[in-house]
């Protein structure tokens, strides 16, 4: 299907908080959501964006499908993306709608934290 973006290999991604007002009306619902964002590596930034673009104009829905930690293929809808084009090549950024329960915290303390 072409309203998927799918990670084929690499490591489960890494999901930032995101604090803004935009992310929030968004997804405003009567259900709860939470709009989190990642950071992708990809060779074809501007072809995803315009999946992206296209599947949202025919009012559908486009996901994220990645592998969990534990090895449970998992999929998320994506509600904005970005292309940047940085040192390393190019990068996609992710934000996407997730329930409250699929969000799990990871602490790091620094070694001077005790």
């Amino acid at each position: 299907m072409n309203n998927r973006i799918t990670i084929i290999e690499g490591p489960t991604p890494i999901f930032e908080a995101t604090n803004s007002d935009w992310t929030a009306a968004i997804v405003e619902s009567p259900a709860n959501y939470e709009v989190v964002m990642t950071n992708l590596r990809t060779l074809n930034g501007p072809g995803l964006i315009e999946r992206c673009q296209s599947t949202w104009e025919q009012q559908d829905t486009m996901y994220l499908q990645f592998r969990n930690s534990i090895g449970l293929e998992q999929e998320v809808p994506i509600v904005a993306a970005r292309c940047l084009d940085t040192e390393e090549g190019q990068k996609l950024v992710l934000w996407l709608r997730i329930k409250p329960e699929q969000i799990k915290l990871e602490v790091h303390l620094d070694e001077d934290e005790d």
